[in-house]
């Protein structure tokens, strides 16, 4: 139970992949940092692949969350930042896929922006989030 409420009000399109907002009843929040698909060496896999990279990134925001002591369910807000906007939309159901298998059908609010440029040169997607967790801090 993550004691969260979706808010989808009438009168506004019907969200598919994400929710409108989100309202937390409390908890912990946890300021997930911009994850790109750097692998364990700091090096971007699969240049030139967004939905490996898509994939990667999410894995590697996960990781940061659970080690934080949340669960993916916990996530309430994320901004995915990408350098095509139409090579995303081309890809979206497929990044759903990749979405639905490693967080389920949990859609926190959330946001694409088009950007010229990541930190990461190779990058081609970022993702950054912010969770609220309930219960008591894990180590990191």
């Amino acid at each position: 139970m993550t004691g969260h409420d979706l808010v989808n009000p009438a009168g506004l399109p019907q969200p598919s992949g994400f929710n409108h907002a989100v309202v937390s009843g409390g908890g912990r929040i946890v300021w997930l940092a911009g994850q790109t698909a750097l692998d364990a060496d700091g090096l971007i896999v699969a240049p030139g692949d967004i939905l490996a990279q898509f994939e990667h990134a999410l894995r590697n925001l996960l990781t940061v969350l659970g080690s934080a002591g949340g669960h993916p369910e916990h996530l309430v807000i994320m901004t995915v930042y990408c350098l095509d906007i139409e090579e995303y939309r081309t890809q979206s159901q497929r990044i759903g896929q990749i979405w639905r298998r490693l967080v389920g059908t949990h859609y926190p609010a959330m946001a694409v922006v088009e950007v010229s440029r990541l930190w990461d040169a190779e990058a081609l997607v970022e993702l950054q989030g912010i969770a609220v967790v309930d219960g008591e801090r894990r180590s990191h």
